[in-house]
Protein backbone atom coordinates (compact mmCIF):
# COMPACT_ATOMS: atom_id res chain seq x y z
CA UNK A 1 0.00 0.00 0.00
CA UNK A 2 2.86 2.40 0.73
CA UNK A 3 4.35 1.72 -2.70
CA UNK A 4 0.97 2.31 -4.33
CA UNK A 5 0.53 5.55 -2.43
CA UNK A 6 3.92 6.83 -3.52
CA UNK A 7 3.17 5.86 -7.12
CA UNK A 8 -0.20 7.53 -6.86
CA UNK A 9 1.38 10.69 -5.48
CA UNK A 10 3.26 11.21 -8.73
CA UNK A 11 0.25 10.38 -10.91
CA UNK A 12 -2.70 11.77 -9.00
CA UNK A 13 -1.54 12.47 -5.46
CA UNK A 14 -3.18 11.93 -2.13
CA UNK A 15 -5.26 14.23 0.01
CA UNK A 16 -3.61 17.04 1.96
CA UNK A 17 -4.15 17.90 5.62
CA UNK A 18 -6.72 20.55 6.50
CA UNK A 19 -4.77 23.81 6.50
CA UNK A 20 -7.84 26.06 6.44
CA UNK A 21 -8.79 29.14 4.40
CA UNK A 22 -5.88 31.17 5.80
CA UNK A 23 -3.50 28.96 3.81
CA UNK A 24 -4.59 30.52 0.53
CA UNK A 25 -4.05 34.17 -0.37
CA UNK A 26 -6.61 34.63 -3.09
CA UNK A 27 -5.92 37.06 -5.90
CA UNK A 28 -9.10 38.76 -4.70
CA UNK A 29 -7.02 40.26 -1.88
CA UNK A 30 -4.85 42.01 -4.50
CA UNK A 31 -7.90 43.21 -6.41
CA UNK A 32 -9.51 44.71 -3.31
CA UNK A 33 -6.35 46.62 -2.38
CA UNK A 34 -6.11 48.47 -5.68
CA UNK A 35 -8.20 51.37 -6.98
CA UNK A 36 -8.42 49.51 -10.29
CA UNK A 37 -8.71 45.80 -9.52
CA UNK A 38 -6.82 44.63 -12.61
CA UNK A 39 -3.60 45.31 -14.51
CA UNK A 40 -3.37 45.56 -18.29
CA UNK A 41 -0.86 43.14 -19.77
CA UNK A 42 2.40 44.22 -21.30
CA UNK A 43 4.61 42.18 -23.58
CA UNK A 44 6.81 41.18 -20.63
CA UNK A 45 3.81 39.65 -18.86
CA UNK A 46 3.50 37.05 -21.62
CA UNK A 47 6.82 35.34 -20.94
CA UNK A 48 6.85 31.61 -20.27
CA UNK A 49 7.83 30.98 -16.65
CA UNK A 50 9.17 27.40 -17.03
CA UNK A 51 9.58 26.95 -13.27
CA UNK A 52 11.92 24.23 -12.01
CA UNK A 53 9.40 22.73 -9.57
CA UNK A 54 6.16 20.80 -10.02
CA UNK A 55 3.88 22.90 -12.20
CA UNK A 56 1.78 22.90 -15.34
CA UNK A 57 1.94 25.92 -17.68
CA UNK A 58 -0.46 26.30 -20.58
CA UNK A 59 -1.11 28.68 -23.43
CA UNK A 60 -4.61 28.01 -24.73
CA UNK A 61 -6.31 29.48 -27.78
CA UNK A 62 -10.08 29.27 -28.33
CA UNK A 63 -11.55 29.97 -31.76
CA UNK A 64 -15.17 30.83 -32.57
CA UNK A 65 -15.08 31.10 -36.35
CA UNK A 66 -17.53 33.19 -38.33
CA UNK A 67 -18.71 30.00 -40.06
CA UNK A 68 -19.61 28.40 -36.70
CA UNK A 69 -16.55 26.17 -36.26
CA UNK A 70 -15.40 25.83 -32.64
CA UNK A 71 -11.76 24.98 -31.95
CA UNK A 72 -9.38 24.79 -28.98
CA UNK A 73 -5.61 24.49 -29.37
CA UNK A 74 -3.11 24.43 -26.53
CA UNK A 75 0.53 23.99 -25.62
CA UNK A 76 1.12 22.32 -22.26
CA UNK A 77 4.54 22.53 -20.59
CA UNK A 78 4.82 20.54 -17.38
CA UNK A 79 7.50 19.84 -14.81
CA UNK A 80 7.25 17.00 -12.33
CA UNK A 81 9.19 17.57 -9.07
CA UNK A 82 11.90 19.43 -10.97
CA UNK A 83 13.36 16.34 -12.65
CA UNK A 84 11.11 15.58 -15.62
CA UNK A 85 9.73 18.07 -18.13
CA UNK A 86 7.32 17.35 -20.96
CA UNK A 87 5.48 19.37 -23.59
CA UNK A 88 2.38 18.54 -25.62
CA UNK A 89 0.25 20.19 -28.26
CA UNK A 90 -3.49 19.60 -27.99
CA UNK A 91 -5.96 20.44 -30.76
CA UNK A 92 -9.70 19.88 -30.77
CA UNK A 93 -12.17 20.66 -33.54
CA UNK A 94 -15.58 20.19 -31.98
CA UNK A 95 -18.27 18.28 -33.81
CA UNK A 96 -21.17 20.60 -33.03
CA UNK A 97 -23.69 18.41 -34.85
CA UNK A 98 -23.20 15.65 -32.32
CA UNK A 99 -23.28 12.93 -35.01
CA UNK A 100 -19.71 11.75 -34.66
CA UNK A 101 -16.45 12.08 -32.77
CA UNK A 102 -14.51 15.31 -32.37
CA UNK A 103 -11.23 15.76 -34.21
CA UNK A 104 -9.04 15.56 -31.10
CA UNK A 105 -5.30 15.05 -30.92
CA UNK A 106 -2.79 15.27 -28.07
CA UNK A 107 0.78 14.89 -29.30
CA UNK A 108 4.07 14.93 -27.37
CA UNK A 109 6.62 17.47 -28.55
CA UNK A 110 10.27 16.72 -29.23
CA UNK A 111 13.25 19.04 -28.85
CA UNK A 112 11.07 21.78 -27.36
CA UNK A 113 12.69 25.03 -26.27
CA UNK A 114 12.05 28.71 -25.59
CA UNK A 115 13.69 31.65 -27.29
CA UNK A 116 16.09 33.79 -25.27
CA UNK A 117 13.34 36.24 -24.30
CA UNK A 118 11.00 33.42 -23.13
CA UNK A 119 8.29 34.97 -25.30
CA UNK A 120 8.21 32.35 -28.05
CA UNK A 121 8.24 28.56 -28.04
CA UNK A 122 9.42 26.00 -30.54
CA UNK A 123 9.69 22.24 -31.06
CA UNK A 124 10.11 19.84 -33.95
CA UNK A 125 7.46 20.87 -36.52
CA UNK A 126 5.90 23.48 -34.22
CA UNK A 127 6.31 27.17 -33.42
CA UNK A 128 4.40 29.67 -31.29
CA UNK A 129 5.77 33.18 -31.81
CA UNK A 130 4.84 36.57 -30.41
CA UNK A 131 5.37 39.60 -32.63
CA UNK A 132 7.67 42.48 -31.71
CA UNK A 133 4.76 44.67 -30.56
CA UNK A 134 3.41 41.94 -28.27
CA UNK A 135 -0.02 42.05 -29.91
CA UNK A 136 -0.13 38.95 -32.12
CA UNK A 137 0.60 35.24 -31.71
CA UNK A 138 1.34 33.03 -34.71
CA UNK A 139 0.77 29.32 -34.11
CA UNK A 140 2.06 26.80 -36.64
CA UNK A 141 2.13 23.04 -36.20
CA UNK A 142 2.75 20.07 -38.46
CA UNK A 143 3.23 17.66 -35.57
CA UNK A 144 0.16 15.66 -36.60
CA UNK A 145 -0.85 15.41 -40.25
CA UNK A 146 -4.50 15.17 -39.19
CA UNK A 147 -4.19 18.51 -37.38
CA UNK A 148 -2.12 20.98 -39.39
CA UNK A 149 -2.35 24.37 -37.67
CA UNK A 150 -1.63 27.78 -39.20
CA UNK A 151 -3.28 30.52 -37.14
CA UNK A 152 -2.76 34.09 -36.01
CA UNK A 153 -4.38 35.64 -32.94
CA UNK A 154 -4.34 39.45 -32.85
CA UNK A 155 -5.71 41.03 -29.70
CA UNK A 156 -8.35 43.69 -30.34
CA UNK A 157 -8.70 44.75 -26.72
CA UNK A 158 -6.13 45.07 -23.94
CA UNK A 159 -5.22 41.90 -22.09
CA UNK A 160 -5.39 41.79 -18.31
CA UNK A 161 -4.58 39.99 -15.09
CA UNK A 162 -6.56 40.45 -11.92
CA UNK A 163 -4.82 42.47 -9.22
CA UNK A 164 -1.10 43.03 -9.64
CA UNK A 165 0.01 39.65 -11.00
CA UNK A 166 -3.14 37.55 -11.41
CA UNK A 167 -1.87 34.97 -8.91
CA UNK A 168 -3.31 33.22 -5.87
CA UNK A 169 -0.75 31.76 -3.46
CA UNK A 170 -1.02 28.60 -1.34
CA UNK A 171 0.83 27.88 1.90
CA UNK A 172 0.82 28.53 5.63
CA UNK A 173 3.80 30.92 5.43
CA UNK A 174 2.87 33.94 3.25
CA UNK A 175 6.56 34.69 2.66
CA UNK A 176 7.21 31.19 1.32
CA UNK A 177 4.17 29.86 -0.54
CA UNK A 178 4.34 26.25 -1.66
CA UNK A 179 1.89 26.61 -4.55
CA UNK A 180 0.21 29.08 -6.86
CA UNK A 181 -2.47 29.55 -9.51
CA UNK A 182 -2.52 32.34 -12.09
CA UNK A 183 -4.39 33.36 -15.24
CA UNK A 184 -3.71 36.07 -17.82
CA UNK A 185 -6.25 36.88 -20.53
CA UNK A 186 -6.47 38.23 -24.04
CA UNK A 187 -10.26 38.03 -23.97
CA UNK A 188 -11.02 39.30 -27.46
CA UNK A 189 -8.88 38.55 -30.51
CA UNK A 190 -9.22 38.56 -34.27
CA UNK A 191 -8.36 35.14 -35.67
CA UNK A 192 -7.13 34.31 -39.15
CA UNK A 193 -5.90 31.04 -40.63
CA UNK A 194 -6.79 27.39 -40.93
CA UNK A 195 -6.61 23.93 -39.43
CA UNK A 196 -6.35 21.12 -41.96
CA UNK A 197 -7.32 17.52 -41.28
CA UNK A 198 -7.06 14.56 -43.63
CA UNK A 199 -10.67 15.20 -44.69
CA UNK A 200 -10.88 19.00 -45.04
CA UNK A 201 -9.43 22.42 -44.33
CA UNK A 202 -11.30 24.57 -41.81
CA UNK A 203 -11.35 28.33 -42.33
CA UNK A 204 -11.07 29.77 -38.82
CA UNK A 205 -11.52 33.45 -39.59
CA UNK A 206 -13.42 34.87 -36.66
CA UNK A 207 -13.05 35.69 -32.99
CA UNK A 208 -10.86 34.13 -30.35
CA UNK A 209 -9.58 34.17 -26.79
CA UNK A 210 -6.10 33.44 -25.43
CA UNK A 211 -5.35 32.42 -21.84
CA UNK A 212 -1.92 31.91 -20.25
CA UNK A 213 -2.30 29.82 -17.11
CA UNK A 214 0.19 28.56 -14.54
CA UNK A 215 -0.70 25.94 -11.96
CA UNK A 216 2.21 25.75 -9.56
CA UNK A 217 1.14 22.65 -7.61
CA UNK A 218 -0.65 19.35 -8.12
CA UNK A 219 -3.97 20.09 -9.89
CA UNK A 220 -6.26 18.32 -7.41
CA UNK A 221 -4.53 20.02 -4.45
CA UNK A 222 -5.32 23.44 -5.92
CA UNK A 223 -8.90 22.88 -7.02
CA UNK A 224 -11.79 20.47 -6.55
CA UNK A 225 -14.11 22.22 -9.04
CA UNK A 226 -13.77 24.54 -12.03
CA UNK A 227 -16.19 26.68 -14.04
CA UNK A 228 -15.17 28.49 -17.23
CA UNK A 229 -17.16 30.53 -19.75
CA UNK A 230 -16.12 32.30 -22.94
CA UNK A 231 -18.79 34.50 -24.56
CA UNK A 232 -18.05 36.17 -27.89
CA UNK A 233 -20.61 38.65 -29.23
CA UNK A 234 -20.56 41.13 -32.10
CA UNK A 235 -19.12 43.92 -29.91
CA UNK A 236 -18.53 42.46 -26.43
CA UNK A 237 -16.69 39.53 -24.84
CA UNK A 238 -17.27 38.06 -21.39
CA UNK A 239 -14.91 35.65 -19.64
CA UNK A 240 -14.95 33.97 -16.26
CA UNK A 241 -12.63 31.43 -14.64
CA UNK A 242 -13.71 30.12 -11.25
CA UNK A 243 -12.28 27.37 -9.08
CA UNK A 244 -13.10 26.03 -5.64
CA UNK A 245 -10.26 24.70 -3.52
CA UNK A 246 -10.49 21.34 -1.73
CA UNK A 247 -11.41 21.38 1.99
CA UNK A 248 -7.68 21.47 2.78
CA UNK A 249 -7.82 25.18 1.83
CA UNK A 250 -11.26 25.88 3.23
CA UNK A 251 -13.24 25.16 0.03
CA UNK A 252 -12.36 28.73 -0.96
CA UNK A 253 -13.92 30.06 -4.18
CA UNK A 254 -11.59 32.10 -6.41
CA UNK A 255 -13.23 33.83 -9.37
CA UNK A 256 -11.53 36.00 -12.00
CA UNK A 257 -13.15 37.48 -15.07
CA UNK A 258 -14.14 40.51 -17.04
CA UNK A 259 -16.19 42.19 -19.74
CA UNK A 260 -14.45 43.84 -22.69
CA UNK A 261 -15.26 45.41 -26.02
CA UNK A 262 -12.94 46.24 -28.91
CA UNK A 263 -10.20 48.52 -27.62
CA UNK A 264 -11.40 48.69 -24.02
CA UNK A 265 -11.69 46.72 -20.79
CA UNK A 266 -15.17 47.54 -19.46
CA UNK A 267 -14.69 45.70 -16.16
CA UNK A 268 -12.30 43.10 -14.74
CA UNK A 269 -12.24 41.78 -11.20
CA UNK A 270 -13.16 39.03 -8.76
CA UNK A 271 -16.74 39.90 -7.74
CA UNK A 272 -18.26 37.39 -10.12
CA UNK A 273 -20.25 34.19 -9.68
CA UNK A 274 -20.80 31.00 -11.67
CA UNK A 275 -23.71 28.75 -10.73
CA UNK A 276 -25.34 25.62 -12.10
CA UNK A 277 -29.05 26.43 -12.04
CA UNK A 278 -30.03 22.90 -13.04
CA UNK A 279 -28.14 19.61 -13.23
CA UNK A 280 -28.59 15.88 -13.59
CA UNK A 281 -26.45 12.98 -12.45
CA UNK A 282 -24.12 11.72 -15.16
CA UNK A 283 -24.25 7.94 -15.03
CA UNK A 284 -20.66 7.29 -16.13
CA UNK A 285 -18.89 9.76 -13.87
CA UNK A 286 -21.55 10.08 -11.14
CA UNK A 287 -21.00 13.85 -11.12
CA UNK A 288 -23.96 16.33 -11.25
CA UNK A 289 -23.51 17.55 -14.82
CA UNK A 290 -25.07 20.98 -15.36
CA UNK A 291 -27.96 21.40 -17.78
CA UNK A 292 -28.45 25.13 -17.20
CA UNK A 293 -26.08 27.77 -15.85
CA UNK A 294 -25.79 31.40 -14.85
CA UNK A 295 -22.72 33.64 -14.85
CA UNK A 296 -22.79 37.12 -13.33
CA UNK A 297 -20.24 39.94 -13.09
CA UNK A 298 -20.43 42.92 -10.72
CA UNK A 299 -18.02 45.84 -10.32
CA UNK A 300 -16.90 49.27 -11.43
CA UNK A 301 -15.52 50.64 -14.69
CA UNK A 302 -12.65 53.13 -14.96
CA UNK A 303 -14.98 56.15 -15.23
CA UNK A 304 -16.06 54.97 -12.60
CA UNK A 305 -19.52 53.59 -13.29
CA UNK A 306 -21.33 50.62 -11.82
CA UNK A 307 -21.13 47.59 -14.10
CA UNK A 308 -23.26 44.47 -13.93
CA UNK A 309 -23.64 41.67 -16.43
CA UNK A 310 -25.35 38.32 -16.69
CA UNK A 311 -25.57 35.32 -18.98
CA UNK A 312 -28.20 32.74 -18.09
CA UNK A 313 -29.81 29.84 -19.87
CA UNK A 314 -29.93 26.17 -20.83
CA UNK A 315 -26.69 24.56 -22.00
CA UNK A 316 -28.31 22.25 -24.54
CA UNK A 317 -26.74 18.97 -25.56
CA UNK A 318 -23.34 18.33 -24.05
CA UNK A 319 -20.48 18.60 -26.53
CA UNK A 320 -18.16 16.26 -24.69
CA UNK A 321 -17.41 14.55 -21.41
CA UNK A 322 -13.65 14.22 -20.93
CA UNK A 323 -12.36 11.55 -18.57
CA UNK A 324 -9.07 13.18 -17.59
CA UNK A 325 -7.63 9.95 -16.23
CA UNK A 326 -8.62 7.80 -19.19
CA UNK A 327 -4.99 7.09 -20.02
CA UNK A 328 -3.97 6.23 -16.46
CA UNK A 329 -3.68 2.45 -15.79
CA UNK A 330 -6.89 1.04 -14.35
CA UNK A 331 -5.53 -0.02 -10.95
CA UNK A 332 -3.98 3.42 -10.38
CA UNK A 333 -7.22 5.08 -11.50
CA UNK A 334 -9.29 3.08 -8.99
CA UNK A 335 -6.89 3.89 -6.15
CA UNK A 336 -6.88 7.56 -7.12
CA UNK A 337 -10.62 7.58 -6.60
CA UNK A 338 -10.63 5.66 -3.32
CA UNK A 339 -7.54 7.10 -1.62
CA UNK A 340 -7.38 10.64 -2.91
CA UNK A 341 -11.04 11.09 -3.85
CA UNK A 342 -9.82 12.16 -7.29
CA UNK A 343 -12.20 11.55 -10.21
CA UNK A 344 -11.60 14.32 -12.74
CA UNK A 345 -14.10 14.87 -15.55
CA UNK A 346 -14.62 17.90 -17.79
CA UNK A 347 -18.08 18.61 -19.23
CA UNK A 348 -18.01 20.87 -22.30
CA UNK A 349 -20.93 22.77 -23.84
CA UNK A 350 -21.68 25.31 -26.56
CA UNK A 351 -25.44 26.00 -26.62
CA UNK A 352 -26.80 25.99 -30.17
CA UNK A 353 -29.65 28.20 -28.99
CA UNK A 354 -27.67 31.42 -28.57
CA UNK A 355 -27.46 32.94 -25.12
CA UNK A 356 -27.43 36.68 -24.46
CA UNK A 357 -25.14 38.91 -22.46
CA UNK A 358 -27.20 41.44 -20.51
CA UNK A 359 -24.87 44.29 -19.60
CA UNK A 360 -25.53 47.48 -17.65
CA UNK A 361 -22.92 50.27 -17.47
CA UNK A 362 -24.19 53.13 -15.34
CA UNK A 363 -27.63 53.88 -16.81
CA UNK A 364 -26.83 52.29 -20.17
CA UNK A 365 -28.28 48.84 -20.84
CA UNK A 366 -26.98 46.54 -23.59
CA UNK A 367 -28.24 43.13 -24.63
CA UNK A 368 -26.13 41.15 -27.07
CA UNK A 369 -26.56 37.64 -28.41
CA UNK A 370 -23.39 35.62 -28.92
CA UNK A 371 -21.58 32.29 -28.97
CA UNK A 372 -20.81 30.57 -25.68
CA UNK A 373 -18.24 27.89 -24.87
CA UNK A 374 -18.30 26.66 -21.30
CA UNK A 375 -16.70 23.97 -19.18
CA UNK A 376 -17.70 22.48 -15.83
CA UNK A 377 -14.91 20.43 -14.27
CA UNK A 378 -15.23 18.10 -11.28
CA UNK A 379 -12.02 16.76 -9.75
CA UNK A 380 -12.50 15.59 -6.17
Amino acid sequence: MNWLKSTLASVAGTQEPIYGPDAIRSVAQQAQSQEVPYTELTKDDLRWRAHQYTNVETKTFYVMADNGTLVMIQIIYSNIVGIHTTAHVNAKIFNLAGDGPHNWHSDPLSNFMFDESMLSFGADNLSLTLNEEGTKYTFKSAVNDDSLINLTFTRTTPGFVIGKDGTSYFGTDPANPWGSMSHAFWPRCAVEGTISTKEKTYDLTGKGMFIHALQGMKPHHAAARWNFVNFQGPTHTAVMMEYTTPPSYGSTVVNVGGIVKDGEVVYAGTTNLASHTASEKDQESEWPAPTSAKWSWEGRSKEPKDVSAEIHGPLGNRLDRVDVMAEVPGFIKSIAGSVAGTRPYIFQYSPQDKLSLKLKIGDEEITEEGTVFTEATFIS
